[in-house]
């Protein structure tokens, strides 16, 4: 399995941190292609209500591939050094 999310990191398919609605795989996608999460959300929904029942296979087995976006730890800002007095 790990294969498989190396091979999804490589091409750009991956669940980002941050925007997600549900699982994050479909701003993950619109991500990779360019378009801005909410109609990558929408075309997803018209897509699979193109083909009945996709819907309870697609998502998940997108959202078991898709590897999440690494989180990377910010440093606390610390408030109190950066006033001046």
């Amino acid at each position: 399995m790990e294969s498989v999310h190396q091979s999804m990191r490589q091409q750009g398919l991956v669940r980002p941190a941050q925007g997600r609605v549900l699982g994050g795989v479909c701003a993950g996608l619109g991500r990779r292609f360019g378009i801005d999460p909410w109609p990558a959300r929408l075309l997803f929904i018209l897509i699979l209500l193109l083909i009945p029942g996709s819907q309870i296979l697609i998502y998940p087995i997108l959202w078991i591939i898709m590897p999440a976006e690494p989180v990377t730890a910010t440093p606390p800002v610390d408030v109190w050094a950066k006033t001046t007095h």
